[in-house]
């Protein structure tokens, strides 16, 4: 995981290709936890389910996601509520996974492992 998180978010307007399942599965061996899903439209996406105490630790987590989202330049899909939080992440510009979705999951990855 320290090689993603020593990297930034590169900008993505499209015009690439998103990563193909060999690719996905050799990124997500370097995150902890993501699942690799598809929506309706068969776009792959990472998610991940966090549990906690109450509604004010999830709250917190998801404004330090936010931070991060923000200095990172790419931004994942957030819910949560009383005691969870859900995020999903994927390349919008390309409809499926690049590195960058890899390197935000990592960056959250370091907020829950402290």
């Amino acid at each position: 995981m320290s090689d993603l998180l020593n990297k930034k978010c590169v900008p993505c307007e499209g015009g690439v290709l998103p990563f193909d399942v060999s690719e996905i599965h050799k990124y997500q061996k370097k995150v902890d936890g993501w699942d690799v899903s598809k929506n309706d439209n068969e776009i792959f996406y990472l998610k991940k389910k966090i549990e906690f105490k109450n509604f004010l630790e999830s709250q917190t987590f998801i404004n330090k996601v936010a931070e991060i989202s923000e200095s990172e330049g790419h931004h994942p899909d957030i819910s949560f509520g009383w005691g969870y939080a859900e995020i999903k992440i994927t390349t919008h510009a390309i409809e499926g996974l690049s590195e960058n979705d890899f390197i935000l999951a990592a960056k959250i990855d370091q907020l829950i492992n402290v």
